[in-house]
This record gives structure tokens, C-alpha cells and sequence, in this order.
């Protein structure tokens, strides 16, 4: 459809020659030489993306423009003149060299009027554009990102850290294995976390990785009897499918291509069917077994291969065949090692074939520990899904919701009582400063010897009788409000010390909260105490679940008593490599190279002075750090005894170095019974189970 002129109109409030005008001089501008092009403004082409570059045919164009303009009023000048007369000399030398003195002198004076016209154009644009930048710049506000925070000269010279302490990977329990580690860590908590529902009284950690280390057959250490026989318990009524391990290995020799080396297929020289032959007799009764604690749980290794059995296969539990033949095969010399008392490596040498059939209990203690801990790792898995487990982090909610509703009240009723303890200190102040007051107030006596007039003695001698009376009732008066004062006093004192003392009570139930709370919630989720600035995770694992931060009579208790670090996850590494800085330069700098953790690599801090470092370096500015800093402020009452505690107890406990090398003695079993993790005891065992 055609639109005819008369009906189209314009709205000059969105377009006018006015603000074309204004638009192109926000956004071009040019020199003041003769012919110069018009160019976008700096800030302007940065934005919009424009190329501030001319081109080189362009350039060439804007020149001969320039130049045939320049020749042009050139031309104009000459015919202003006119043409030379007859009558009109012509120029002498010294003529033609004055002006072409002053034709080079106005050319350079142009020249100079440009550059500095350029000079001020350029001076205008950054001047603009820092205020731009000024304006834009907003003041930071505190706690901002970590990594935005830079350690200025003013907290340099307060002494703040720049580098943080090293953690230790050397110092966790199975040194530099990650894998093993971390699978120690997961099973230590959980049955520290769970004892309640396990029936299994608290140990530390040094106790456990002491009796995993456990390599000898006598005398048997009754901490890993308790830990397997509670886990077997447990996963009795976790559904299994029969014989599962067994139909994994079959399956797994079908797939196998054994067509060069029949016995390519062999682990340890066992081959699978020794090994499912083996197994078809071991543990068949393991969900029926008694398992007793007074019987020391006898029987618990065939239980456990029984357990394994219909529970693993090799999809969930990689290692079964290994774990399996060192469990039931022993090799051909098998007297020695198995009498022998010298701690086991975190992995053992490759042994040679193991070919002689052995009863489980019997070579139980020869796995190294990494195959141990896979052993309990696989159950733990497992054993969460246990209907006890599920009870137990059930109740663990509601009583978390009573908790909460419980330290919402204690609050309530402490602000309460801090408002009556103000309103009483108010009310001693006013009577202390009324009671001073009159003191001050010396009563002025009408009658004396200047002022009194002659009297005769009759009246002079009633007249001082009658004043005497009221002074004296005057004064009972005073000694009256005073008693009555002072009491009132006294009173508000001893109800304030009464308050004081409810609030002091409140407080300490608040902190029982705060350990009770943090008890019940670890049996739901473990969480860290924080992160630093890299994402690094701080974990403290004392007093979670059924684990207890004060015994009786207020004693300190301990589960591990360190500090452990856990290197940042996949996706925040992702987003330390999305910032425009060098990320790992500051790291280098800041955490060191041996410091760098790589992603979910473990460290610890063993000592609390390693600690106080730390938690120096901790920078407040920062929301991760001033969460993490205020966390440690918190538990520190509990961190610092705890870490000393550990201390004491491990040069209480160090052996001597040449009774760690006689491992031969005829001495060394009673020797062995003294260390603390052979004397722990399972307080919460349930008779006949």
C-alpha cells in the first residue's frame, strides 16, 4: 500500500535537526586542518566495535582532497593579487627570500596549532574518560570476592601473612595414596558419625589407622572385630543377590580372551575356577551367624567372605578377585608370614602364587592396608542404606527441629532477662545518685546565735525542746527511707546476681546447643568448616554424630584432632580459570608450589601452631575467608584442647626406636596388648549380638 506525503508526519521530540546535530557532535569529530575527515570518537569506536584505523586508500583520498583544497585557496589568494602590471617590478632576491621566510614561518606556525590542537583534543578525551572511569568505579564494600581482595601496604604493615603455611601430604594417615586417604577418611566418619545405630563405642583416628596397620594373628585386635561384625550386622538385612560375586568372576572369564595363554586369566596364580571353588564352602551361613562380642565375634572373617560373596561383584567392587584370593589362598612357605608381627606397608609387595586353600581368619591380618580399607569402604556404601542408618538420620531431623525451636525460646528468654537486668542497673544508679545527693544537701538551721533575737530562758528552753523533738522524728524519718532505700538496693543487687547468673545458665545451654546441633547435624550431612580464597575446603571432623567434644566431668575428647585441607573440585577450578588474573601465579605466590593442591588432593595440619598460621593468613575482606575465620572463632574452645590433647596422648604412647625394630621378641605380643587401639573396648555392644 502506498502512504502519501500529505498523512505521514514526524514526532520532533524523537527526531529533529537538533538532535541529529547534538548526535553527530557526541559522536564524530574532526581536526582543524584544511579538508580533515571526520572520525568517531575514541570512546565511541571502542564500544560499538569501529575500526579507528584509515585505511590506506582512504588516506591517500583524504590527502589529494586536503591537497586540492590547499592549491585551491592558494589559487584564490593569487587572483586576489592579480596579475603582475607592466608598471610592477618584479621581486628582487632578497624580496622572493622574505616571503618565502614567512611562507615556511606560516606553514611551521600552523603546523604547531594543529599538534597542540590535537594535543588538547587527546587531553579532553582521557580527561573524559577517566571520569567516566571515576564515575563508574564504585567504592568496594566489604566482605567482597576473595580473589578481588588485594593485600594493600596498610595491612602489610599490620603484619598480615602473605603466604600460607604448607599443609602436609607426607603426615595423613597412608601418606601420599590420595585414593587410600580419602577412602580412610570417608570410613572413619562414618562410623564415628554412626556409632549410635552401630552399637560401637568412639575411637579416634590414630586408633583406627593403628589397628588397620594391624599385621599379626596373635593377639587379635578386637577393633576391627567390632568395626566388620557391626557392618556385617547391618548389611544382613540389606538386599542382596546370592552368589553375586561368584557369577561376576564366571562372567568375566567368559569375556576374556584366553585363546594365546590359558593361564593369562590368573591373578596371584589363582585362576577363577580355583578361586569360585574356593569360595562355593566359606561364609554360606554369614547372615545367620551369632558373631557374638563375648566370644570375641569369632568367625567374623568367613562372615565377611560370606558377606562379599552375595553383596560385591565386579562392577561395585573392582578389587573383589584380588581381595578375595589373599583372603583364601596363602602361599606355599605360609608359617612365617603369617606368624609375623612386623607391620605391613600400605601395599605389600607382590607375594609369590598363592596356591595352599586357608581359612579366611588365618590370613586376614596379612592384607595390606589398602585392600583393608576397600574392604570397608564397600561396606560403609552399602551400609548406608540401611534401614538403621535411615532411622537413625530420621530421628537425627526431628530432633534437629526440636533444637532449633529449643534455642529460639533460650534466645527469647535471654534477651528477656538482659532487658530486666538493664532496667534494675538503671533503677540502682538513680537511687545511688539520689542517695549521694543527700548527702551533699546539709540541712541550714533557722535558729543560731547570730540570727536568734533575745528571749527570756522559760521560752528559750521550751522553744529547744520542741526542735530537738522534730529534729529527732525529722531523722527517724531520714533512717527509715534510708533502711527502706538500701533495701530496695540490696534487693535489686541480689535479683540482678539472680538474673545474671539465669543468663550464664542460658549461655552454656546455647553452647550445649551448638555441640548438640552440630552432633545431630553431621549425622545428616557432613559439612566443612569453610573455604579459602582458592576454594580450598577446610574440614574438622571432631564432634559429629555419636563422637562427643567433653566427656565426663568436662573432660576434652578428641576423633582426630587435626586440620585437614581438600583441594578445590573440577568446577571451581572452572571458575578460577574464568578470571581475567593469573590464577596459579597467585597461588605460587600465595599458597607456594608444594602448597597447591590439585583437585580433590588431601593435606593435614598437625600441629596447632600450623594452625594459628593459618588462620593468621585468613583474610576477613573476603565472604569465603570471613565465614571460614568466624567458624574457626567459634570451634576454637574445642579445636585448640583437642589438637593438644592429641599431642600429649602421642608422646604419651611413641615407642622407642629399637622396640619398634624388635618385632621378634618373645616379648612382642604383650608388648602389642599395651597400645591404646588393642586396649579399646566396645562399650555399646549388645549382648549376644
Amino acid at each position: 500500500m502506498d502512504v502519501q506525503c500529505q498523512i505521514m508526519s514526524r514526532d520532533r521530540l524523537a527526531f529533529s535537526k537538533s538532535i541529529l546535530r547534538r548526535f553527530i557532535r557526541d559522536c564524530v569529530d574532526r581536526d582543524p586542518a584544511v579538508a580533515s575527515p571526520w572520525t568517531v570518537k575514541p570512546a565511541i569506536a571502542e564500544r560499538y566495535g569501529v575500526n579507528t584505523i584509515m585505511p590506506e586508500e582512504t588516506r591517500k583520498g583524504v590527502e589529494s582532497i586536503k591537497k586540492g583544497e590547499i592549491d585551491k585557496r592558494k589559487k584564490v589568494w593569487e587572483d586576489k593579487e592579480g596579475p603582475a602590471t607592466k608598471k610592477q617590478k618584479k621581486m628582487t632576491a632578497a624580496a622572493e627570500e622574505k616571503a618565502k621566510a614567512l611562507a615556511i614561518a606560516a606553514e611551521r606556525k600552523e603546523r604547531e596549532a594543529r599538534e597542540k590542537a590535537e594535543k588538547m583534543l587527546k587531553a579532553k578525551e582521557e580527561s573524559e574518560r577517566l571520569a567516566a572511569e571515576k564515575k563508574k568505579k564504585k567504592p568496594i564494600r566489604y566482605p567482597t570476592e576473595d580473589l578481588d581482595v588485594v593485600i594493600g601496604d596498610k595491612e602489610k604493615k599490620a603484619g598480615m601473612k602473605l603466604k600460607r603455611p604448607v599443609p602436609s601430604r607426607a603426615a595423613l594417615p597412608f601418606g601420599e595414596d590420595q585414593a587410600t586417604n580419602e577412602a580412610f577418611l570417608m570410613i572413619w566418619n562414618f562410623l564415628a558419625v554412626y556409632g549410635q545405630p552401630l552399637h560401637l563405642s568412639q575411637f579416634t583416628m590414630d586408633e583406627f589407622e593403628q589397628a588397620i596397620r594391624h599385621s599379626v594373628l596373635d593377639p587379635p585386635c578386637a577393633l576391627l572385630a567390632e568395626v566388620h561384625a557391626t557392618l556385617i550386622y547391618n548389611l544382613r538385612i540389606v538386599p542382596f543377590n546370592r552368589h553375586s560375586a561368584i557369577l561376576s568372576l564366571m562372567n568375566h572369564k567368559d569375556d576374556m580372551d584366553i585363546d594365546v595363554d590359558a593361564d593369562a586369566d590368573d591373578v596371584l596364580g589363582v585362576s577363577v575356577e580355583t578361586l569360585t571353588a574356593a569360595m562355593a564352602d566359606v561364609g554360606n551361613n554369614w547372615e545367620r551367624a551369632p558373631l557374638r562380642h563375648a566370644e570375641g565375634r569369632e568367625g567374623w572373617e568367613e562372615s565377611l567372605v560370606g558377606c562379599l560373596k552375595d553383596h560385591a561383584n565386579l562392577g561395585n567392587f573392582p578389587r573383589l578377585r584380588e581381595v578375595l584370593t589373599r583372603l583364601l589362598f596363602a602361599p606355599e612357605a605360609a608359617s612365617e608370614p603369617l606368624a609375623s608381627t612386623a607391620p605391613s606397608p600400605l601395599s605389600s609387595p607382590a607375594p609369590g602364587a598363592l596356591s595352599v586353600p586357608t581359612a579366611p581368619g588365618l590370613l586376614y591380618h596379612t592384607l595390606p592396608p589398602s585392600d583393608k580399607i576397600a574392604i570397608l569402604a564397600f561396606m560403609c556404601n552399602l551400609a548406608v542404606s540401611s534401614k538403621a542408618i535411615h532411622a537413625h538420620m530420621e530421628w537425627c531431623e526431628e530432633q534437629l527441629t526440636a533444637l532449633r525451636k529449643e534455642k529460639i525460646e533460650v534466645n527469647r528468654t535471654k534477651k528477656q532477662y538482659a532487658e530486666e537486668m538493664s532496667g534494675l542497673a538503671g533503677e540502682t544508679r538513680d537511687s545511688e545518685a539520689a542517695t549521694n545527693g543527700a548527702d551533699e544537701d546539709v540541712p541550714m538551721h533557722e535558729s543560731s546565735d547570730l540570727s536568734e533575737a533575745p528571749v527570756s530562758d522559760g521560752e528559750n528552753e521550751a522553744g529547744s525542746a520542741a526542735r530537738r523533738r522534730e529534729k529527732r522524728r525529722t531523722q527517724a524519718k531520714e533512717r527509715e527511707l534510708a533502711r527502706a532505700k538500701s533495701a530496695s538496693v540490696k534487693q535489686a543487687l541480689a535479683e540482678h546476681r539472680r538474673l545474671d547468673e539465669e543468663v550464664n545458665k542460658l549461655e552454656r545451654r546455647l553452647e550445649g546447643i551448638e555441640r548438640e546441633f552440630r552432633k545431630l547435624l553431621g549425622s545428616v550431612r557432613v559439612k566443612p568448616l569453610g573455604r579459602d580464597r582458592f576454594f580450598n575446603r577446610i574440614w574438622w571432623f571432631d564432634g559429629m554424630g555419636s563422637a562427643s567434644l567433653i566427656g565426663s566431668g568436662g573432660a576434652v575428647q578428641y576423633g582426630t584432632g587435626r586440620i585437614f585441607v581438600q583441594g578445590p573440585s573440577e568446577f571451581d577450578i572452572e571458575l578460577l580459570e574464568r578470571r581475567d588474573e593469573d590464577v596459579n601465579a597467585r597461588r605460587r605466590e600465595e599458597e607456594g608450589e608444594e602448597g597447591m593442591l590439585g583437585v580433590g588432593e588431601w593435606a593435614v595440619f598437625n600441629e596447632l601452631e600450623e594452625v594459628d598460621e593459618f588462620i593468621a593468613w585468613l583474610n576477613p575482606k573476603g565472604v569465603r575467608e570471613l565465614a571460614l575465620k568466624n567458624a574457626f572463632a567459634k570451634w576454637w574452645p574445642h579445636i585448640a584442647p583437642g589438637m593438644r590433647r592429641r599431642a600429649t596422648d602421642l608422646a604419651m604412647t611413641a615407642k622407642i626406636p629399637e622396640a619398634r625394630r624388635s618385632t621378634r621378641t618373645k616379648h612382642a605380643g604383650s608388648d602389642l596388648s599395651r597400645e591404646p587401639y588393642m586396649m579399646w573396648t566396645n562399650r555399646k555392644a549388645i549382648n549376644g549380638s
